[in-house]
């Protein structure tokens, strides 16, 4: 990879070179400050000063720059907009055709204008984190926080780009009136739904989109999923070939894939205590029978994330015809009165877990201007899974017999899943479409001209969030060292790890803190979640179709918790605050759960699960949302991957969480609550330390 300083010198354009942040200024200062502070001769709070005076006139030009390229291209449509008048009067087919590519053209520039703050954009984001990297001192947060928001602020004027958006507008209505519509009387405003096709003004409005900073719902799900990609600057022809590996149905059929197995994966929890004991165990063996598909998933989703680096249909015919076999042998243990074929049948059932496939198609097969979309849709499909499988369950409350086999609410999860993977490997089979991979489309690369180049890499847009950036680049990799901008930095930097053992050695300890405070969550989570059957039994008597409900009302929480943290929480206050914060309410759930005083009331029960459970997915959310911003580029891609490691560590956590709910079931059910919940508690006040240490040495 060559230094971010002479990409940026082969980016710029040409008559533009004046406007441009000045990075190797900046990173010469950011050195000398360095020096000064080691020797003495200047104070910390004279540097924040300085270099927050140099940014601000950095900034300043850019932006008076872009306002004065905004006000041309507007002069640029007036005059277009006189032409098209005299048209309206005397319609020419030549002339219309030439006034429509004009229109075209300004939109080309527009796009070039939109590049020009992609590279200031990248350009400040990399010598804020030089900076913060040299001090320790977090100045990217203090700075963007104390601009971002004031009126006076430059910084505004780029968040916003009210110019660009209206410049987008004009160019937008007047190709559609230019548009053959004879007899037409519609305008554009008169049918939103049908929007103007043009590449374009889809190329604009998609950089426009790519160039918002604010923290959205979609945006805040995408993270969630942690679909991690690297800040780069964009490469010529990735967006056409990104088109040519996306297929909707064969997307549709990996989210559906998703939605399955978490069904699968709660659909048992209700009864898993009542098989248990059908099959002469006892009722906290539920514990292992429901956390034998997590110690499965621990190695299912090394292999299977290994085998999608080759293919993506072969991974999930192997995943379906998996678990339908580990769902059939799930069902059939009754008839057979075995607990170990129970047992095997779960394990099938985790060794089919293909989540890592499904990420990764999302990842690599998804375009980027709809990626975002995608992750959200990935982790909604996994909250309507979760909900569904116990409220399924509920259902299922029936007792009869064909020939020698049993179907009754121990049975029928096993019997319904089969049945449910049969047929999604039939449409699998024939609706799914194997993207081309990268060799295969690298002649399409190879056969562009320079010009086509450029202007595909301009319509890229902007990869990343304004400003605000994953520390994923080679200086955190590669030490604080300064590279001149004609040197190459090592290929080393830039591959993907090759072991679990490497991409551990990749993780920052702000990365391994969240990596433990993802297990904990996971833990509490699993531990309210798997022994819940056993728990209400014995203390207030549920039923199976009451067990159900109470879940499933659990899950039918998390999308709304995630709409009200991406939309308005996550705007509101920082990330590491609520990250904070949700983990001391976490602990308050844990507390409060604990069997202290008689009678223990359902009450209790309920609102301390409750609590426990939405602040947990408010921790879940923050939480992956960080990780995919501070996780190392070489982590975002390979077989070990960012994804594949949280899956791990989430993994590990339910697998402990369910063992310990089988080892405390021997002490007996009146112990089992307190014995589970000590462990998640302790884990729980070791995160907050952790968090309050890590950023406070940070900060």
């Amino acid at each position: 990879m060559v230094a971010f300083g002479k990409k940026l010198k082969e980016r710029q354009v040409q008559e533009w070179q004046g406007y441009y942040i000045n990075y190797k200024l900046m990173k010469k200062k950011v050195k000398h400050y360095s020096q000064q502070i080691k020797v003495g001769a200047i104070d910390r709070r004279h540097v924040l000063k300085d270099f927050s005076r140099m940014l601000d006139n950095q900034i300043e030009t850019i932006v008076l720059f872009l306002l004065e390229q905004q006000g041309l291209l507007a002069s640029r449509i007036a005059k277009l907009g006189e032409k098209h008048d005299a048209l309206q009067q005397q319609p020419d087919i030549s002339k219309i055709s030439e006034l429509r590519e004009a229109y075209r053209q300004v939109g080309r520039d527009l796009l070039k204008l939109l590049f020009f703050v992609e590279v200031n954009a990248i350009g400040l984001r990399k010598i804020l984190k030089k900076f913060d990297k040299r001090f320790g001192y977090r100045f990217t947060d203090y700075y963007v926080k104390t601009r971002a928001n004031h009126p006076y602020s430059q910084l505004q004027q780029v968040f916003k780009h009210v110019g660009i958006g209206a410049v987008v507008g004009a160019v937008s209505r007047n190709l559609h009136e230019l548009q053959d519509r004879q007899g037409s009387y519609l305008s554009i405003y008169d049918q939103p739904a049908l929007p103007l096709q043009d590449p374009v003004i889809d190329s604009v409005k998609a950089a426009v989109d790519r160039l918002t900073n604010s923290t959205n719902f979609l945006n805040f799900l995408g993270q969630h999923a942690l679909i991690l990609q690297e800040d780069m600057l964009p490469a010529p022809m990735e967006e056409q070939v990104d088109d040519q590996r996306y297929h909707l149905m064969s997307l549709v059929l990996n989210l559906v894939n998703t939605f399955l197995y978490m069904v699968n994966t709660y659909i048992i929890v209700p009864t898993a205590d009542d098989y248990s004991m059908s099959l002469g165990a006892a009722a906290t063996v539920c514990g292992v029978v429901i956390g034998a598909m997590a110690v499965a998933q621990v190695f299912s989703s090394v292999y299977f994330s290994a085998w999608s680096n080759r293919s993506y249909f072969k991974p999930l015919v192997f995943s379906s015809i998996v678990l339908f076999v580990g769902n059939t042998l799930y069902a059939l243990a009754y008839d057979l009165n075995s607990i170990w074929v129970l047992l095997i049948g779960r394990l099938f059932c985790g060794l089919g877990s293909a989540r890592a496939v499904n990420r990764r198609y999302i990842s690599d097969c998804v375009p980027l201007k709809i990626r975002m979309q995608a992750s959200a849709a990935f982790v909604s499909a996994s909250a309507l899974g979760m909900a569904c499988g116990p409220a399924l369950a509920g259902l299922l409350q029936t007792n009869f017999k064909i020939y020698k086999l049993t179907f009754n609410q121990d049975t029928l999860p096993g019997w319904v899943m089969a049945i449910a993977w049969l047929l999604y490997l039939i449409w699998l089979w024939i609706s799914f479409r194997e993207p081309a991979r990268e060799d295969e489309v690298s002649s399409v690369q190879e056969g562009s001209n320079s010009g086509t180049a450029v202007s595909d890499a301009l319509e890229k847009g902007l990869n990343q969030p304004l400003l605000i950036s994953a520390e994923d680049r080679r200086e955190d990799e590669d030490g604080d060292q300064d590279i001149d901008e004609s040197e190459e930095a090592p290929e080393e930097s830039r591959r993907p790890a090759t072991s679990i053992q490497s991409a551990y050695r990749l993780l920052t300890p702000s990365v391994k803190v969240q990596l433990l405070i993802y297990f904990m969550l996971k833990y509490a989570m699993e531990i309210l979640l798997s022994e819940s059957s056993v728990v209400t039994t014995y203390y207030f008597s549920w039923n199976t179709s009451e067990v159900a409900i109470f879940l499933a009302c659990l899950g039918l929480t998390v999308l709304p918790v995630n709409v009200l943290v991406g939309s308005y929480i996550s705007n509101m206050f920082e990330d590491r605050l609520i990250l904070l914060v949700s983990e001391i309410v976490v602990c308050i759930g844990i507390v409060m759960s604990f069997h202290m005083f008689n009678p223990y009331s359902v009450i209790q029960y309920v609102s301390s699960g409750l609590i426990m459970f939405v602040s947990a997915e408010v921790l879940e959310g923050v939480n992956l949302s960080l990780l995919s911003r501070v996780m190392s580029s070489r982590l975002s891609r390979g077989t070990y991957n960012g994804g594949l490691l949280s899956t791990e560590a989430g993994t590990l956590a339910r697998v402990v969480a369910d063992a310990t709910i089988t080892l405390a079931g021997y002490l007996g059910e009146s112990r089992l609550l307190n014995i589970t919940l000590l462990p998640s508690l302790l884990i729980c006040v070791t995160s907050i330390i952790a968090t309050c240490y890590t950023y406070n040495s940070l900060y």
